[in-house]
């Protein structure tokens, strides 16, 4: 089974670039897509082209903005939308779909801003959003696949010391909330099997860093450590373009 995750940021801009024929390739069992910037309807009007996927949408109150969604070949048992805090629930930042042997979650974590205004808010998304998945592994494993807008270490970015403390993505506070996810039995798959590899998933639009390769890897697959055994391969998909994201994916056995 692959699972695929992709912050299009857009789903309708991107549904007007490869998108389609580099998802048909692709082919996967199950699509995670964060930063849709549309409405559920509108999601699944524009994704209508990829055939074989039955399509669930999270939404944000405020239009075009954020935004979640799963696309899979296989009927989930159940489909829930938020983490059930009214407060974190407004934004459309978290869809779960709920199969037979664990959960499948996407998620378009807080981004803390320029000026870091909402750094507190993300601090308090994290505690909640890592109560809301060890409340799911209760049941059966979870498999976290989005944007979590951290680089962990400093091997997630290529460059660690400028933005040490000092830019949204790489304060202690958000690297300390993405601690407690590993620290709480959640794996991070790709460093799993790709420890040392310096691959990156998000590239600023200034300055020509993505042709540089000066990125971040800010999108992640976290799995419960159940599901180790499981996990065949973990990628960065990074000549797939279209976003200043590109896909991550999971493969399990």
């Amino acid at each position: 089974m692959q699972i695929i995750s992709f912050n299009v940021n857009g789903v309708r801009a991107i549904s007007k670039k490869n998108f389609f024929p580099d998802m048909e390739k692709l082919s996967p069992d199950i699509l995670l897509l964060q930063e849709t910037k549309a409405t559920a309807e509108q999601v699944i009007e524009t994704i209508g082209e990829l055939n074989n996927y039955f399509v669930y949408a999270n939404e944000a109150e405020k239009k075009g903005y954020s935004g979640t969604a799963i696309l899979t070949k296989v009927k989930p048992v159940n489909v829930t939308y938020g983490i059930g805090i009214a407060e974190h629930d407004t934004q459309g930042r978290v869809i779960t779909a709920e199969f037979d042997k664990f959960y499948v979650i996407s998620v378009y974590v807080p981004n803390s801003g320029n000026e870091l205004l909402r750094l507190p808010y993300r601090q308090k998304w994290d505690k909640a959003f890592l109560v809301f998945l060890k409340n799911l592994e209760k049941a059966k494993p979870v498999i976290v696949g989005g944007d979590f807008n951290v680089a962990h270490k400093g091997i997630d970015l290529a460059r660690p010391k400028p933005n040490y403390n000092k830019n949204a993505g790489f304060m202690q506070e958000e690297i300390d909330g993405m601690d407690a996810y590993t620290s709480s039995g959640l794996i991070d798959t790709f460093r799993s099997v790709c420890d040392e590899s310096e691959k990156y998933s998000w590239w600023s639009y200034r300055g020509g860093a993505r042709d540089r390769n000066v990125g971040w890897r800010i999108d992640y697959f976290l799995a419960s450590e159940s599901l180790l055994d499981s996990i065949s391969t973990a990628e960065i998909l990074k000549d797939i373009h279209g976003s200043d994201h590109c896909p991550v994916s999971l493969t399990l056995k």
